[in-house]
């Protein structure tokens, strides 16, 4: 049967691959001495958020339900989130905490909300899987479902086009949510409308206990994006910091002069298991010794030492300055009060007007 001819040519390019970035060269970058201490003190301030958070629900047991750690993939939020502005929105995952301390959600609000107070970033209500859902912040979504925020940043995107506004839309999102159907409709619509989005695949190995390479076919899923037409990017050791910057820097830039979208593949590796009631027994030793060694906060200091851009000492009175901080938020946090509930007719759908009695 005749039909119409397709003219158009896909010329797909090839995944671009990123190396570790010297740090001596970071000024190519744009950045400064302070930078780099600042990209410091947010992978720091992850750290010691979730190792916090660990304690409250393993040790001393002041937290319940499901809760995922981002400890190890420090590098990836404080990486992508500092070369994006502070505008720009962010679609998060149930694995959020990490990119809500690196957009800067205060300790605060993201602790009530832990502890289900009115004053948390969700008044209580989300709870960790939705923690870093903060407006101010740009972050208007922190989904739990796996693969969802993919579709939901193409409609921010689209909305972003329509306007004629400069921001990029940044998703977040796992190995495993790259086998769902919302990942390839996704890729497939923001390529073909040159939707301004940055999808960023946080590839830790492991969807819940599922090896990446039992799960995916190919040889990378950055080949996959590539083959949608989607500028695409692999950082094989992404607990680099700066080499996770870089590439951001590059593809936020090409997104913003409105050649569409872009994506980056960052190989990465949790300290812990899936979540706080996981322990991870099912990853070989070897595998996890050898990601511990990269840890990306150790590395970095090391090489800000070497530098002479920052002392033992000074990195010691920058950890207490957080744990201060932390100790404070979560006080405060316990003590906060919990929604009211006559004020959860205001967070429905529903009339506010209306009550359970009057349904029936």
């Amino acid at each position: 049967m005749p039909g119409r001819e397709i003219t158009k040519k896909y010329s797909v390019e090839s995944v671009k691959i990123v190396d570790e970035f010297p740090i001596e060269r970071y000024r190519e970058l744009g950045l400064d001495d302070n930078d780099l201490l600042r990209m410091l003190e947010v992978m720091m301030r992850i750290r010691r958020f979730e190792e916090a958070i660990e304690r409250l629900f393993i040790v001393e047991g002041k937290l319940v339900g499901p809760c995922h750690l981002y400890l190890g993939q420090e590098a990836v939020a404080t990486g992508v989130i500092y070369a994006l502005h502070p505008d720009d929105p962010i679609i998060s995952t149930h694995r959020n905490h990490g990119h809500g301390v690196a957009r800067g959600v205060p300790f605060k609000d993201l602790m009530a909300e832990l502890f289900g107070k009115a004053t948390g970033t969700c008044r209580g209500l989300g709870g960790s899987m939705h923690a870093a859902l903060s407006l101010i912040h740009a972050i208007p979504v922190a989904t739990a479902i796996v693969g969802s925020g993919i579709p939901i940043a193409c409609g921010i995107g689209l909305g972003i086009q329509y306007l004629r506004l400069k921001k990029v839309a940044t998703v977040f999102f796992g190995d495993g949510a790259v086998n769902t159907g919302a990942f390839n409709e996704g890729l497939n619509l923001a390529a073909v409308w040159k939707l301004p989005v940055l999808f960023v695949c946080e590839n830790n190995y492991y969807a819940l206990s599922t090896p990446f390479y039992k799960a995916c076919a190919g040889e990378s899923i950055a080949a996959r994006a590539a083959s949608y037409d989607v500028r695409s990017y692999l950082i094989p050791d992404a607990n680099d910091v700066l080499a996770v910057y870089s590439t951001a820097k590059e593809a936020v830039e090409y997104i913003r002069e409105g050649n569409g979208p872009a994506f980056i593949e960052c190989r990465t590796y949790r300290k812990k298991g899936h979540g706080v009631y996981d322990t991870g027994f099912y990853r070989p030793r070897e595998e996890v010794e050898f990601w511990m060694k990269k840890d990306p906060i150790e590395r970095f200091s090391s090489k800000l030492k070497n530098l002479g851009l920052v002392t033992d000492d000074e990195i010691k009175n920058i950890d207490e300055k957080i744990q201060r901080e932390l100790k404070k938020a979560i006080e405060e946090a316990e003590n906060d009060p919990i929604l009211e509930f006559d004020d959860l007719w205001s967070y429905i759908y529903a009339s506010g007007e209306a009550r359970y009695g009057e349904w029936r």
